[in-house]
């Protein structure tokens, strides 16, 4: 960790905290300058430094941690794979993050089928977020239909800051074949993008859901029976020697099972580029919760599932802490539950009171709920924790240093401060509490230790919950120019004849 000399006068001092960057964790204070880190000095030395005009924020000792980088965020998207429709917009979905201490998302441009080109569909989900955020964020682009002209636009990407595209593997008005991934990855190896994969086998899953529908068995809980492990499992396996070929990096996103897990590890122990993810979901819930009473089950349908139980749960723990998952994200895919036309109960119809799982809008809201879900369980070291919520989202994803870090003179002050040891009564978490423009969460009830106190945006409060949460205006939230993934490095020109 570096510390810098004073520089005085100094907007925002926090006092007395517990410092903690994915390498240290030590008692310093901060000192805030023109929306940076400007100074870390020993715990107490700066106590006499505020100026008059000075705000001092007492950490009591707490976790004082870099703002938190959800790189997966689904805001205001129409039609969201063909269900539904994201509850969600810029200001809603930012505010919620703030208030669960992220000051960086990263959400998602879709490429439009019918009108390919990526930089048109940039800038209408640019217009989307323009003045209304309330953090900081940027895109990724999702690429659905991979012509020459719209690979020929990543470089124009790269320019506007836009350093990442996401494929799928599944989904009808997604799914890619084989021929067009090695194209997205053979672009991206040029441009020096990072590609990210939705990773589940969507010719066996197209299978397996007409296989349960003939035999009648569409509730809710047979989501996760219509997406075994396996589907993840091969798709995964595939999309590593599909990278292999082109010989570049690639994001594994919202890993969910040990075998997904299992193959991701084999290639990163043979030194292969490869890039996990994983979310809170995968860590707290099963398929149990898919066969709650009645619909309940809906509010949990995500893909991939929530896997079969305890055991499961376990191996995606030991991927976070053995460093198999490089991120820890929410995949926030915000869709009502009690809404009958673009949420999850669109999927009930007379013939089907329970509904059809296949019909059923996939995707949990999280971004809120990301940190604190996660820190509460007490499950990784404090270092880890930021390591897999901030510092290397940062990396990845070409916000570094800039983000991620605590470095003065460099690091913007985004900030997280949690509350100090007995500082907070546990409490049941209620979607009542919470931000979003959803109508429940899947963690309702689960007891929690710890929320942030203060989230800082560039060195400004936006965040205060005990004293009117969410304190900052509409619009503060600006568009960050990100630059090349640290972790894709420039290989020069692919050579076929090599193999």
């Amino acid at each position: 960790m570096t510390i810098r000399p004073l520089i005085t006068p100094l907007d925002t001092v926090i006092l007395n905290g517990t410092v903690v960057t994915a390498s240290d964790i030590a008692r310093y204070d901060i000192g805030i300058k023109d929306g940076k880190i400007s100074v870390l000095a020993p715990a107490g030395s700066l106590a006499d430094a505020p100026a008059a005009t000075t705000k001092v924020i007492d950490a009591q000792g707490a976790y004082v941690m870099p703002g938190g980088i959800d790189a997966h965020v689904h805001l205001a998207e129409p039609q969201l794979f063909g269900k539904g429709k994201a509850a969600d917009d810029y200001c809603t979905g930012t505010k919620s993050a703030i208030a669960g201490g992220t000051t960086t998302i990263i959400a998602f441009a879709p490429q439009d089928k019918q009108s390919p080109s990526l930089l048109k569909a940039l800038d209408e989900t640019a217009a989307k977020a323009d003045g209304v955020a309330y953090c900081d964020y940027s895109f990724h682009m999702l690429i659905g239909n991979p012509t020459r002209e719209s690979l020929n636009e990543f470089a124009l990407l790269r320019e506007r800051g836009i350093s990442s595209v996401k494929i799928y593997m599944t989904y009808e008005l997604l799914q890619l074949r084989d021929n067009q991934i090695l194209d997205v990855l053979l672009q991206s190896r040029i441009d020096g993008v990072t590609t990210m994969i939705h990773a589940e086998n969507g010719d066996m899953l197209s299978w397996m859901t007409e296989q349960l529908e003939r035999r009648g068995l569409v509730e809710p809980k047979y989501h996760a029976t219509s997406r075994p492990q396996i589907l993840e499992g091969e798709a995964t396996g595939r999309a590593i020697a599909l990278s292999q070929l082109i010989e570049t990096p690639i994001l594994i996103v919202h890993v969910s099972s040990p075998l997904a897990a299992g193959v991701i590890r084999d290639a990163q122990t043979n030194g292969l580029p490869i890039y996990a993810e994983t979310c809170p979901q995968y860590l707290f819930l099963t398929r149990d919760d898919l066969a709650k009473p009645g619909y309940e089950g809906a509010k949990c349908v995500c893909s991939p599932p929530p896997r079969d139980g305890v055991q499961d749960l376990e191996g995606i723990w030991r991927g976070l802490a053995n460093g198999t998952f490089t991120i820890l994200s929410s995949d926030h895919c915000p869709f009502e539950y009690d809404n009958a036309e673009t949420g999850k109960k669109a999927a009930i119809s007379e013939d089907a009171p329970l509904g059809k799982f296949k019909y059923i809008p996939n995707g949990c809201p999280g971004v809120e709920t990301r940190l604190s879900v996660v820190l509460s369980a007490g499950r990784l070291a404090p270092q880890k924790f930021v390591e897999v919520t901030s510092t290397n989202p940062a990396k990845l994803y070409g916000l570094y240093p800039q983000k991620g870090a605590l470095i003065p003179g460099v690091s913007d002050a985004d900030l997280v401060i949690w509350y100090p040891e007995g500082g907070l009564e546990p409490f049941e978490l209620k979607n009542e509490m919470l931000h979003h423009n959803v109508d429940y969460t899947p963690f309702e009830g689960k007891t929690l230790s710890q929320w942030p106190r203060y989230t800082l945006l560039r060195g400004e409060v936006v965040w205060d919950r005990d004293n009117g949460g969410v304190v900052a205006e509409k619009g503060v939230g600006q568009f960050v120019k990100r630059g090349r993934s640290e972790f894709c490095q420039d290989q020069g020109p692919w050579d076929p004849a090599k193999f």
